[in-house]
């Protein structure tokens, strides 16, 4: 073995003994492990949304599409791109009934996982988290039912409802609190009527505390939630508030909390006016000189939070195939800023490993890009791009520039350096765990 393998295998050895051990101690702790099982009856309705949000979104933008210069390739993009805004609503209804309820979904899957961890009725118990969080989650105004807390912005939710539903109904159960029925009623009866009070005590208990924050505060919970968890606007404007928010959504990404969502108004605002303030001076000649403008923000998502592309790459050729599997699945996603599957399905959620380059790799590729545009090594962002665009578009769309596309690139390879330490402990303790039940 040569001198750098042995390094290499040095620093993955310590890594996995000072790690390890808390993430054993974290991964078998009843609750979090529910979480984290819960969240993969999600995967295949991610993967699949995905795909239809990329389908939806073609990577042109079509202001700045000229018909009479344009090859057959921009005219195709263009015809795309006509096509998806008259049938975005059309295009998009499979997004909105997968990912778009995936904290449906997700309350369903925790509360299932814990029930099995419990030995009680996974199957009852799921779909009563499913009634109580629709109940707090999607309030009725004028017969319409409000969907913004059915997906990832509720998950958060989905996570204590899903724990907490089932704690009631062990509560029941380990008080032994039953109806009495003689043996001769059916079992399927018996858990029928036996069902009822738990149900009926979830729904008052967590509907009824609902109620009282909407008197209380004129706020739902789920409101409420969001409200404590979005960070303030004036620290945005320079590189240390804008490294503080990202980080700030990356931890609330471990905890299973859409946390892209929460950030995206702040800085993608401050974006798409400090780039407006460069198209400005780029149309009258000058030096643009904003370099807190949109591309910052795509640096921060570039393979989606926690610049996890170069994670995917290493997933493909794991020796692991859950992971290659999972990888091969999220690339074409990841390339789009889109990864949901790896967040969720790997996962990172509740993840002490993959969780330390997850919060470190995007403060990296966003203090290089800062100091790259201000030495003139790429350009800055100018043009608004399209989202959920293949990461190399971006680069190009919003500064016309193809050395962009160069350093994108080169992040995405940094991040599999960032990332492969890590990875490897997990992927080791994942094959022990696959050794030790075989």
């Amino acid at each position: 073995m040569n001198k750098s393998a042995s390094a290499k295998g040095s620093v993955v050895n310590r890594l996995n003994d000072i790690l390890s051990p808390f993430a054993n101690k974290i991964g078998n702790q009843r609750h979090l492990k529910a979480v984290s099982t819960g969240m993969m009856f999600g995967l295949p309705f991610i993967v699949i949304g995905s795909f239809f949000l990329i389908f939806a979104n073609p990577p042109i933008n079509i202001d700045q599409y000229d018909p009479v210069k344009a090859g057959v390739f921009m005219k195709f993009l263009a015809t795309w791109k006509e096509f998806a805004v008259a049938n975005y609503d059309v295009i998009t209804a499979p997004y909105n009934l997968t990912m778009g309820i995936i904290g449906l979904i997700s309350v369903f899957g925790i509360a299932y996982s814990l029930s099995n961890e419990y030995k009680l009725n996974a199957s009852m118990n799921g779909m009563v988290s499913m009634v109580t969080y629709l109940l707090v989650c999607t309030p009725v105004k004028d017969g319409t039912i409000s969907l913004a807390y059915l997906g990832t912005n509720g998950l958060f939710v989905a996570i204590i409802l899903g724990l907490l539903v089932v704690e009631v109904s062990r509560f029941f159960e380990v008080k032994n609190i039953k109806i009495s029925l003689p043996d001769t009623v059916p079992p399927m009866v018996v858990t029928f009527i036996n069902t009822l009070i738990p149900l009926l005590t979830n729904i008052v208990l967590f509907y009824g505390l609902n109620l009282v924050f909407l008197g209380l505060i004129d706020q739902s919970f789920p409101d409420a939630v969001m409200s404590v968890l979005t960070p303030a606007v004036n620290i945005a404007g320079s590189l240390g508030g804008l490294l503080l928010i990202v980080t700030l959504g990356n931890v609330l990404w471990l905890f299973g909390i859409n946390g892209s969502s929460i950030i995206f108004p702040i800085v993608f605002t401050l974006g798409v006016a400090q780039t407006g303030l460069n198209a400005e001076q780029a149309a009258n000649g000058e030096a643009m000189t904003h370099l807190m403008n949109l591309q910052m923000f795509r640096i921060s998502v570039l393979g989606g939070a926690g610049n996890t592309l170069g994670l995917v790459i290493l997933m493909m050729f794991s020796k692991v195939p859950q992971y290659r599997t999972i990888g091969k699945l999220s690339f074409v996603p990841g390339i789009c800023s889109i990864n949901e599957p790896v967040i969720f399905g790997l996962p990172i959620v509740f993840n002490p490993i993959l969780g330390i380059p997850f919060l470190i790799m995007p403060i990296v590729s966003l203090f290089l890009t800062y100091f790259a545009q201000k030495i003139g090594l790429i350009s800055l962002g100018f043009i608004v791009d399209p989202s959920f665009t293949p990461f190399f578009a971006q680069a190009y769309l919003a500064t016309m520039d193809w050395r962009n596309i160069v350093f994108y690139i080169f992040l995405v390879i940094l991040s599999i350096f960032v990332y492969y330490p890590f990875f490897k402990v997990f992927e080791k303790n994942q094959t022990k765990l696959v050794d030790e039940a075989l």
